[in-house]
């Protein structure tokens, strides 16, 4: 069986070092925002180009402690809306609604599946504040049509970077690319920790300080607390086991690309959609996306030959019950990319042999 992701075996390749760091981390006494965590935010921070990263709980709170900081600083107010495209995973929306502003969706581009900026002025309003990029599966959105839109309208560009590690746009990294972005570090992210975790990085001084509080109950001194905070922080021994992956990011995002280019080069089948990459290396492949009008019948046909897949993501947020309230609401495009995608393996352990039989099988369909 070729799994869709073998975290065991990506993990295997560290080993030794994180054995090592998880030593120094017992032997250190300090286990929460200790030497560790310091460390990470500070090569994570150098690695994104940004001034400023806040290790948090996960990718979620990373969002969240985002509009939460806008919140306490005055810049968005209840209500606010928030430009985000439909078709994302829905902790985008959830982060937005958590924060009692309005979620404003937008449709994606059909070949690249992020949010289509051509579609977003026409959702603009007096009441619009921001607009919330996701970096969908890896790939970079293209952020100088965003920077128009914003600077034209006066709005702030929040990016969801919790699938674009070390993805680039003109020479600079996902994550730097707006006024704050946020991370996650779940275990199958390109930049996995062994459980969860998540970053906001930003060049924003006052915003970083003021999430850094928010995110330790509202509390820079001990037992002082001047905000309504959350109890949102990386734990030292996740920061400790991501410093040793992190030095590895860039080679194991460059072997995704070696295994998408040959996805791209040897996959002839009309019955699947390829995905459309304007920037190659600039894309991490965090996962690499087919779509096909049989998508349901072509998983089946994929495990019963031994290979896994799984669908990032059956079922659009606005067709989600914690959604009800736009059930109702028809996003074509969204929905049309819902249905028909799936995800086939890649990763930096999966062998050559593996990658053939994907793509014999895939063109045999």
């Amino acid at each position: 069986m070729i799994p869709f992701l073998d975290l065991y075996q990506i993990n295997q390749k560290y080993r030794p070092e994180i054995e090592r760091t998880f030593q120094e981390f017992l032997n250190s006494g300090h286990y929460i925002l200790g030497d560790k965590l310091k460390e990470f935010e500070i090569n994570f921070a150098s690695y994104i180009g940004t001034k400023y990263c806040i290790g948090v709980g996960n990718g979620f709170d990373a969002l969240n402690l985002i509009f939460k900081g806008y919140r306490e600083l005055g810049l968005l107010k209840a209500q606010d809306e928030i430009i985000v495209p439909a078709n994302t995973f829905i902790a985008s929306i959830l982060a937005i609604s958590a924060n009692n502003l309005k979620p404003i969706l937008v449709e994606p581009d059909i070949d690249n599946y992020n949010i289509n900026p051509a579609l977003i002025e026409k959702k603009i309003t007096r009441k619009t504040k921001a607009i919330l990029v996701v970096h969908l599966y890896g790939q970079v959105v293209e952020m100088e049509k965003i920077w128009k839109i914003a600077k034209k309208y006066k709005l702030k560009v929040i990016e969801d970077s919790a699938q674009a590690h070390g993805s680039i746009y003109k020479n600079k990294k996902a994550g730097n690319l707006g006024d704050v972005s946020g991370f996650s570090f779940y275990p199958g992210k390109n930049l996995g920790a062994l459980g969860d975790g998540g970053a906001i990085t930003t060049n924003d001084q006052i915003l970083a300080k003021t999430i850094r509080i928010l995110a330790n109950y509202g509390s820079s001194v001990k037992y002082i607390n001047i905000y309504k905070g959350i109890n949102s922080r990386l734990d030292d021994i996740q920061a400790a086991i991501l410093n040793v992956k992190l030095k590895y990011l860039d080679k194991d995002n460059q072997k995704r690309r070696e295994i998408a280019k040959y996805y791209f080069e040897n996959i002839h089948n009309q019955k699947i959609i390829l995905p459309l990459v304007k920037d190659f290396h600039g894309h991490n492949f965090y996962v690499f996306v087919v779509r096909s009008k049989n998508r349901d019948k072509l998983q089946k046909y994929l495990l019963d030959n031994q290979i896994g897949s799984l669908i990032h993501y059956p079922i659009p947020p606005h067709k989600q019950l914690a959604y009800k309230e736009w059930n109702k609401f028809k996003y074509p495009i969204t929905e049309q990319i819902h249905n028909e995608v799936l995800s086939i393996p890649i990763s930096p352990v999966l062998n050559q042999a593996e990658v053939k039989k994907i793509v014999k099988v895939l063109n045999e369909f």
